[in-house]
This record gives structure tokens, C-alpha cells and sequence, in this order.
């Protein structure tokens, strides 16, 4: 099984790090800074957003590495943080807009109307390589999920962690956990139809 060698290698790495071996610390972040971003752009929704959440999980797995009691379940820890600091993110947002435009006001210079700046709306090749992951329909349709179980899906089916990680990271029971899952297929099915 894929997932029980992943959990082996992070823990291992862990357990490295934790003594002090910079290589093993330096692996364990490259690998954790792939999952952090997938995920917390994902839960997030917003690029500047995601790259501040990888930014604070690997932070933190740099600064307390050593308090990690539980080696295996560091993927469990790794995505609670991810998930918390997104949830943060998103309370310190509550009531801007989605997206923001810079208007940068010059004047009148020799009679010339007023220059307007505006930001570049192209993707960024971050962008572009989750585009190439995720097609447009399905992204779509994860976007209309409420945030809740949209978590839940990325987790159980993109992540591929288990029902049992799943209730750890979200505080949820398990049979919660299938019930969201169920229902987010539903949605899911229902708003692939629709597009």
C-alpha cells in the first residue's frame, strides 16, 4: 500500500529531523511544502493565501518538529495546521471581496487623461500547474462545495488519507466524516451534471 510507505518515510524523516539531521529536516519540509500548498490552495481559495498557510506549516514543522510525539501521524499533523491556519485566513477575511484591484492614480500630466494601473490577471505558473491538475469542470465543482465538506474531500479522495485522519484533522466523528463525504459526492455528482 502507497499510503503506508509514505507514512514510513515521513516518519522517518521526522525522527531524523527531530535529532538534529539537517538533511532529514531539509527533506521532510520539501516534501511537506508540496502537500501544504496542493492543500491549503485548495481549502483556501486564494494563491497569496496558500503560499502564506504553506509558509506558516513549515514554519512550525521546522520550529517544533522535536514536539512531535507521534512520528507516523505527522501527515495528520501537518494537514491540522495547514487546515487551521487556512481557517484563520479565512476569519481575518470575512467581508472583503474575493479580489481586489489595484487602482494607482498619476494625474493630469500635460493634459493627458488619468493613468490607471491595474494588476496583471494572467495566472501564475503555480496557477497554471494546478490547472493542469485539476481540470476546469471539477474545479468548478469542488468551488461550490460548501468549505466543510469541500476539506473532506480533498482530504479522503485527493490526499488520500484515511476516514480515521480525516476525523483527527477536523475534529469531526468518523461517521461524520462519511456522512460529508457522501453528501459531497452527491454535490459533486449533481454539479458535474449541471456543467
Amino acid at each position: 500500500m502507497a499510503d503506508a510507505g509514505v507514512k514510513v518515510e515521513y516518519a522517518s524523516l521526522v525522527t531524523h529531523a527531530a535529532t538534529g539531521d539537517r538533511e532529514a529536516m531539509e527533506r521532510l519540509l520539501m516534501r511537506a511544502q508540496e502537500v501544504a500548498y496542493r492543500f491549503s490552495l485548495l481549502v483556501c481559495g486564494h494563491h497569496e493565501d496558500a503560499e502564506d498557510v504553506m509558509q506558516d506549516a513549515l514554519l512550525k514543522t521546522y520550529q517544533h518538529v522535536t514536539d512531535i510525539s507521534d512520528p507516523d501521524a505527522f501527515r495528520t499533523w501537518l494537514y491540522t495546521t495547514v487546515r487551521n491556519a487556512c481557517l484563520m485566513k479565512r476569519r481575518r477575511r470575512a467581508g472583503e471581496p474575493r479580489s481586489f484591484t489595484s487602482i494607482e492614480e498619476h494625474g493630469e500630466e500635460g493634459g493627458r487623461a488619468t493613468v490607471v494601473d491595474v494588476a496583471d490577471a494572467s495566472r501564475s505558473p503555480d496557477q497554471q500547474l494546478m490547472d493542469g491538475w485539476l481540470d476546469a469542470r471539477l474545479r468548478t465543482a469542488l468551488n461550490a462545495l460548501p468549505p466543510t465538506f469541500r476539506m473532506v474531500v480533498v482530504m479522503r479522495e485527493m490526499e488520500g488519507l484515511s476516514t480515521k485522519e480525516v476525523a483527527t484533522i477536523t475534529g469531526l466523528s468518523e461517521a461524520n466524516v462519511k456522512t460529508r463525504l457522501h453528501r459531497a459526492r452527491l454535490m459533486l455528482r449533481r454539479g458535474l451534471r449541471d456543467i
